[in-house]
């Protein structure tokens, strides 16, 4: 019982720099995989990605203006996120590209001018802060900031859950009973690019998608239901947060990687023991073949 306390409850009890990196972690968690939920469901999940690198130029700019200060570069960044969504929409819209190759484009040049905006001030470690976040190093304003994202995205969700909902099953309903379409489809870009900015605070650019995504896509291996499958991917990722800082703590290792790396191993067990997974879609067939 000892070990256990040492090794799981310690850390938070003890360090103040855990527990906030802590509650930063469970607080993105509660507002962005539902949110990552609706990216998948509407199978735009290497979207949220470019707008993950979509938010770093505008970041950059405040950097480079303020230096690592958390309003700035928050400004910038959804700034920049916004422009790219609307500059990727209206590229499909008013040419011959399509969405995802707008997207990407978008997405590219955004990375190489954040990274080097960073470059034209900052040192290695500023970049690598701006790449990959310090949830360790979260202060009250990184976290009133990230509070405050989640409430805006539960409040949002809440308010629109049916049209998200319609939107991703079927969107050609959804136009025809309702005139929600547009509105709630620029609504939810707005939560997603929120939430990468508050993600980006905690996970840095390059990792920010990844709490959001990776608890979704493995909650997607135990349920088809929408709101199930929101509270799986809360839970996953919340439990991904707590190993992956615990994993940093002990280990020495970066608590962003961490974190999504302990993602990254809740989504393989789901692949396999999935109530939808590899074994479970085995077990009918044997249970034929013996018959």
């Amino acid at each position: 019982m000892s070990a256990v306390y040492d090794w799981a409850i310690a850390p938070f009890a003890e360090f103040a720099f855990m527990q906030r990196a802590l509650l930063g972690a469970v607080l993105l968690s509660i507002s962005a995989c539902p949110v990552g939920v609706f990216l998948m469901l509407r199978r735009m999940s290497l979207t949220g990605d470019a707008m993950a690198h979509a938010i770093l130029p505008g970041a950059a700019v405040g950097f480079l203006l303020y230096g690592l200060e958390i309003v700035p570069m928050t400004l910038g960044g959804l700034i920049a996120g916004v422009v790219v969504a609307l500059g990727a929409g209206a590229v499909s819209r008013l040419t011959i590209q399509k969405e995802d190759a707008s997207m990407a484009a978008f997405y590219l040049i955004s990375l190489a001018l954040g990274v080097l905006i960073v470059s034209l001030r900052g040192s290695n470690v500023d970049l690598m802060h701006v790449l990959f976040g310090t949830v360790l190093a979260l202060n009250d304003d990184a976290l009133v900031l990230i509070a405050s994202i989640a409430a805006v995205t539960l409040v949002a969700l809440a308010v629109f859950w049916r049209a998200l909902v319609a939107e991703c099953l079927d969107p050609l309903f959804l136009r025809s009973v309702s005139r929600l379409g547009p509105p709630v489809h620029f609504v939810f870009l707005g939560l997603v690019v929120l939430n990468l900015v508050g993600g980006f605070q905690a996970l840095g650019t390059l990792l920010a998608v990844g709490l959001m995504m990776l608890p979704a896509a493995a909650a997607r291996f135990w349920t088809s239901r929408v709101e199930p499958m929101c509270l799986l991917a809360v839970g996953f990722g919340i439990v991904s947060c707590v190993a992956g800082l615990l994993l940093s703590y002990h280990a020495g290792l970066p608590s962003g990687p961490a974190i999504i790396l302990s993602a990254g191993v809740i989504y393989a067990l789901s692949i396999i023991a999935g109530t939808r997974g590899v074994l479970a879609a085995r077990v009918p067939r044997n249970a034929h073949r013996t018959a």
